[in-house]
């Protein structure tokens, strides 16, 4: 296989989930050949139809023995076990490249597969899917986190270019910090829908509506100031040093809903910290801050 530009490969998606289906369907575009499947909900035979039209549907074990690519797009807890049943069955095979999409693990969870003489990658999207054909278009502009061996540095040009040919840019994560990295991702972005969330309920609940319509030019500009100028884009009553602001909404916040008032101090907290490092909140305001939001 050239690295640079891996050769024509058949793919088997294991399986047809919101990332397989989309995985699979970009590197179809590629040019590589789907030639398997697997999927048992209602969901997951939609999708493959969607996305991957025509392509057989098989069981997992049938999916990666037939495939030169296999790809395992499945939940991490799941991964360990579907690779240690798949080696069991004989389903892999020396030279073929053995992939998932898992952001928790590195390539120690394929080790029973490594053990058959395949090539293990793993390669994480950093986005949220739909399993929607849009997704296809939208992998095109993220970047994908990838692992190999170390030391491996067939194995790493292999797994970027396979991230090219998807549209995406690969980012070298080492398999010692694949688990942080994870964390960070999933903090960042699934805590910031929670967030939004109760942003719009809390205002829905004043009779604030419509409360996305309100709020979405508000979020979209901290979030890009935020990427762009890192804690300078720190505003509000916790980054002056309002105390009097923050015990109001503290007051609020406690009589709609406790566990969001203790939501608040959490990342008020936070906040107050990381202005104070940025030289935005005076030492006694930090100060101030700090002993407000550890009142009980």
């Amino acid at each position: 296989m050239n690295a640079a530009r891996p050769a024509r490969l058949a793919v088997g998606v294991v399986s047809a989930g919101r990332v397989g289906a989309v995985v699979g369907a970009s590197w179809a575009a590629a040019g590589h050949h789907v030639v398997a499947t697997s999927g048992v909900s209602r969901e997951s035979l939609k999708r493959a139809a969607a996305l991957l039209p025509d392509v057989p549907l098989l069981p997992p074990d049938e999916v990666v023995a037939g495939a030169d690519l296999a790809l395992l797009a499945v939940p991490d807890d799941v991964l360990p076990g579907l690779v240690r049943g798949l080696a069991a069955a004989g389903s892999f095979r020396p030279g073929q490249i053995v992939v998932h999409t898992s952001g928790a693990h590195g390539v120690a969870v394929l080790a029973p597969a490594t053990g058959l003489g395949v090539l293990p990658l793993a390669l994480h999207p950093v986005m949220t899917f739909t399993g929607r054909i849009e997704d296809v278009a939208r992998l095109a502009g993220a970047s994908v986190g990838v692992t190999a061996a170390e030391g491996d540095e067939a194995a790493w040009s292999v797994g970027e270019a396979l991230v090219v040919e998807m549209g995406s840019d690969p980012v070298r994560v080492p398999e010692a910090v694949r688990p942080l990295y994870h964390a960070a991702l999933a903090h960042g972005a699934n805590h910031l829908v929670t967030l939004v969330r109760d942003c719009v309920d809390t205002l829905e609940r004043a009779g604030i509506s419509p409360a996305e319509q309100l709020v979405a030019p508000l979020l979209s500009a901290a979030l890009d100031n935020a990427l762009r100028h890192g804690d300078r884009a720190l505003t509000g009553p916790v980054a002056r040093g309002d105390v009097g602001t923050v015990r109001t909404h503290l007051r609020e916040l406690d009589a709609v809903d406790p566990d969001l008032g203790h939501t608040y101090r959490v990342l008020a907290a936070r906040t107050a910290d990381r202005a104070a490092a940025a030289g935005l909140l005076p030492e006694q305001g930090h100060k101030d801050v700090r002993a407000l939001l550890e009142e009980i």
